[in-house]
């Protein structure tokens, strides 16, 4: 099953309101504080949270109030006369990457504020490395950011997905003076997803440029709840009292899509096999040690990479070098290509969306002398056509052991075997 999480936003999304949401959810407040002591940012800042009500729903308030200057909760627009520290995107960059943090806590972060980065870039008409950052480089935002991609990584969640997003409406104060809301950064972040918007009627700034970030780097689309079983809810609350109750409602569960396929497959040949959108991402590199691929394609795999592979090839002048490939769904794509910018030296990614069909699979365990072994199991309709011991559960029992790797791998798949013979699937 995949650990998957929904974001409904009736009253819009905003970074303390991700934050109150996990919480909520039971991410320890005290994890979230600890990992971002790392940041080195604890004199700038308070964070503490509690629970609230909004229109008699009780939910939790997630504070992060700036020990250096007055704190506007209402949203992060930070003036002239409230002092902040001025930070670029290579500034946050190297805040984000000094702090080892969890790697997909890491590669979220530093995507979502490339996005952010390449947006305010985009609205003034200037290289996002060199966007001076007001409300996206305070303190607060980068504490929101960091703290929601380290409790969606403590969930485990491995699939996000967001509702439609509201307007909102009026005007906002920000460090250029009064805006419309949506603020332009904000709009710009909705048209790189094509994000589907609607108004609730309330005349309020209802999606913060943070909030906005977080949704359309991590999101994987935008719309009605995917089939899902929810097991928790998490109620992050707004700073203010609305019409309708200002919540984020976050619901945390795991996906039906593996047990649809599955039931399906009992009734058509054709059913349990499945056509998604992959990403292929391309890169050539002449001049890069060999260990530093090494390094990248296991960075890559990390962060949720399909796969990864490099071809050698001869590059213009006769150089060699090679091609490297990843593999990808589409919601991945903004930080696999991060971690191929910050890794290799490459100038430039190529990208294209494949559709790709796989069979239905599922994770099985057996029970061997050297100890449990998941195993991978795929189905074209009714029959069994492949099945594989996963390498890391040998490889562990091997070496714990002290046995070959393929004597490992054949017991499991010997035992398994056994275990089938009873059984109506047949290998086909």
């Amino acid at each position: 099953m995949t650990k998957i999480a929904y974001l409904q936003c009736s009253t819009g999304i905003a970074g303390d309101m991700c934050l109150g949401a996990l919480v909520h959810a039971g991410v320890p407040l005290e994890y979230i504080a600890e990992k971002l002591e790392r940041l080195g940012l604890s004199s700038e800042y308070r964070l503490w949270a509690e629970p609230t009500h909004r229109n008699g729903q009780l939910a939790t308030k997630v504070h992060v109030d700036l020990t250096h200057s007055p704190h506007d909760h209402s949203h992060h627009h930070h003036h002239p006369d409230h002092p902040t520290p001025v930070r670029h995107l290579p500034d946050i960059e190297n805040i984000i990457l000094s702090a080892q943090l969890p790697k997909q806590a890491e590669a979220w972060s530093l995507a979502i504020f490339r996005q952010l980065a390449e947006a305010e870039g985009a609205v003034h008409g200037i290289s996002p490395q060199k966007v001076h950052f007001h409300e996206v480089g305070a303190t607060d935002a980068i504490v929101d950011i960091v703290g929601t991609c380290l409790g969606l990584d403590w969930l485990k969640i491995e699939q996000l997905y967001c509702s439609a997003l509201p307007t909102g409406g009026g005007v906002i104060r920000a460090a250029h003076g009064q805006l419309p809301v949506p603020a332009p950064a904000v709009l710009k972040l909705l048209e790189t997803r094509q994000v589907p918007v609607y108004s609730n009627n309330i005349e309020r700034e209802l999606v913060t440029p943070t909030g906005a970030a977080i949704a359309i780097t991590l999101a994987q689309t935008f719309g009605q709840p995917p089939a899902m079983s929810i097991q928790k809810v998490g109620l992050g609350a707004g700073s203010k009292d609305l019409p309708l109750p200002n919540i984020l409602r976050l619901w945390i569960g795991e996906s039906s899509q593996n047990t649809m396929s599955h039931h399906v497959s009992s009734t058509s040949n054709h059913s349990s096999v499945e056509i998604e959108t992959i990403s292929v991402l391309e890169t050539q590199i002449d001049d890069l040690s060999p260990q530093a691929i090494a390094f990248t394609l296991e960075e890559l795999l990390a962060v949720g990479a399909l796969d990864v592979f490099t071809q050698p090839i001869t590059m213009k002048k006769s150089r060699l070098g090679i091609l490297l490939t990843v593999i990808c769904h589409p919601e991945k794509q903004s930080v696999c290509e991060d971690i191929l910018f910050r890794q290799t030296t490459t100038l430039g990614i190529r990208s294209t969306q494949q559709k790709r069909r796989i069979l239905h699979r599922e994770m099985q365990t057996v029970e061997t002398s050297y100890g449990s072994v998941s195993i991978k199991v795929a189905y074209s309709g009714e029959n069994i056509v492949n099945v594989q011991p996963e390498y890391e559960d040998c490889a562990k029992l091997a070496r714990h052991h002290h046995v070959t790797w393929l004597d490992v791998h054949r017991t499991a798949l010997e035992n398994w075997h056994r275990s089938q013979r009873n059984l109506s699937p047949t290998l086909s």
